[in-house]
């Protein structure tokens, strides 16, 4: 007994620490998932699960990462300019050219864009160069996958700066910068709830495809990296146009003006990011790694929101780590979609997920029901020809109700008179008595509260008017849009 007591009370312990978010708060929305995994304290795995998570994740990082130093954000553009001389630069472009398949030249242009990567642009660099622990490891997996060179990763610095929601003025989007046009090409799907080019690993392989095809069209990586930032159309007309010349230096000047600027940018990432010493540059610590995460398939819908409120973890963690879907919302398609959470989390979610997603009431459908309420009513105004009993046999109702439904102690009407036409079986009953209404006075009018269930027909009674009246008293009175709370005139004071 007293065994079982220890156990449940270090299982309560345990799972307060890894439910609370960093912010250290802990929720009262959390109070469900404590619950729940207190009735599951007999999964005595649940712990051990987590541990050997934890394991894993610090193994790999130490083996896969390394130990990276890094610093915040203020000290990133404090060193001072570093001028390097063109023989260090050139013997360490050198050392990389000789494991890469890329011609990673040396000239005047490249160091141009090394000084705005190593000087002007350092603090990009530094976060840049933080970012790599959580990008790179999924990049070189699936650059692996399809063959591709190692060095490739840094061109989606150059691309969106390791940003999976950059968008682009020319509407390129993304980790890669897809156009929709090249994105649908490679499956890159956009609906409503989602793009697929702001889902890193799907962005990541449709890169890879579009690449191989580039380089297998034109056999020179450089070619198959301008044809990617300018299209194979333009390639070809600067190669035409240089007299059929094929090498990028050949045909530089007859490129677009972006492009031109393309290939040196990845030659000076590949340096800045490879030697960040050389300018004092250390690594911004990201907001998370690539080992601290993992990733489930779920059907929706459920909100991102959600799922931060249950899991007790702030909702732009989540967002940050689940790019793809653009309103926060995985959808009700009947589809299995990707969830990407921090171990600790996905551990919470995966031990009560039948309580957190019953938990999840989709705002419902009550368009009939709104539309049922607004069809038992119309307002008609009266035109030139109309007369009661004309009107009275279109709705299907008898002139007598007319008459009592608008307050009409005759049967003369006049042009753009409205009229509150109930449809069978919806008018409000006639009181046996007159009902009383408690009102107020103020201005020197008599004011009403509108209550659940009134209608302008019942507080027209009850004060011993007409709606017309009532109308009159109101200008621009909506008697379908009145809802508890509103305050009308009913009546003015003395």
């Amino acid at each position: 007994m007293n065994q079982f007591l220890i156990s449940v009370s270090l299982l309560f312990f345990s799972v307060i620490t890894f439910a609370n978010g960093p912010t250290g708060k802990f929720k009262d929305s959390t109070k469900l998932i404590l619950s729940d995994s207190l009735m599951m304290a007999s999964f005595t795995d649940l712990q051990s699960v987590k541990r050997l998570d934890d394991a894993f994740s610090e193994f790999s990082k130490t083996n896969f990462l390394g130990s990276t130093e890094y610093l915040d954000n203020s000290s990133a553009w404090n060193a001072e300019f570093v001028d390097l001389n063109d023989s260090t630069i050139r013997h360490q472009l050198d050392k990389l050219d000789q494991n890469t398949p890329f011609a990673l030249s040396y000239n005047e242009r490249v160091k141009a864009f090394i000084n705005l990567y190593g000087n002007k642009k350092r603090l990009l660099s530094a976060k840049v160069l933080g970012l790599q622990d959580y990008y790179f490891p999924m990049i070189e997996e699936i650059l692996d996958k399809y063959a591709m060179p190692y060095e490739m990763k840094y061109l989606a610095v150059v691309e969106s700066a390791l940003n999976p929601t950059a968008n682009s003025r020319a509407g390129a989007k993304g980790l890669w910068q897809f156009m929709y046009s090249t994105g649908k090409i490679y499956d890159l799907k956009v609906t409503s709830y989602k793009d697929d080019r702001f889902d890193p690993y799907l962005s990541t392989e449709a890169a890879c495809k579009y690449l191989s095809y580039l380089n297998k069209y034109y056999d020179d990586w450089n070619l198959a990296l301008a044809a990617y930032n300018c299209g194979p159309g333009n390639v070809n007309k600067a190669i035409r146009r240089s007299g059929g010349k094929k090498g990028y230096w050949e045909i530089y000047t007859h490129l677009p003006r972006e492009t031109r600027g393309y290939v040196p940018a990845f030659i000076a990432v590949n340096y800045v990011m490879n030697y960040p010493s050389d300018f004092n540059i250390k690594a911004i610590k990201p907001p998370t790694n690539h080992f601290d995460n993992d990733t489930i398939h779920i059907k929706g819908p459920i909100t991102l929101s959600h799922l931060a409120s249950t899991l007790n973890y702030p909702i732009e963690q989540i967002e940050y780590l689940n790019p793809v879907y653009k309103l926060s919302v995985i959808p009700n398609d009947g589809k299995f979609h990707t969830l990407k959470l921090p171990k600790t989390q996905l551990g919470i979610f995966l031990s009560n997920q039948d309580s957190i997603l019953a938990l999840y009431k989709p705002k419902a459908d009550n368009s009939e029901g709104v539309l049922a309420t607004q069809q038992q009513l119309e307002i008609y105004r009266v035109r030139n020809g109309d007369y009661l009993g004309k009107i009275a046999s279109r709705y299907g109702v008898s002139v007598r109700d007319l008459k009592e439904w608008n307050g009409l102690r005759s049967n003369n009407l006049r042009i753009g008179q409205r009229l509150t036409i109930y449809s069978k079986g919806s008018a409000p009953k006639p009181s046996a008595t007159k009902a009383k209404i408690n009102t107020t006075t103020s201005g020197g009018y008599e004011y009403y509260t509108i209550r659940s269930g009134d209608t302008l027909w019942d507080i027209a009674k009850a004060k011993g008017l007409t709606t017309a009246q009532i109308k009159t008293l109101n200008s621009n009175l909506n008697e379908r849009k009145l809802k508890p709370g509103d305050k009308i005139i009913v009546g003015k004071k003395g």
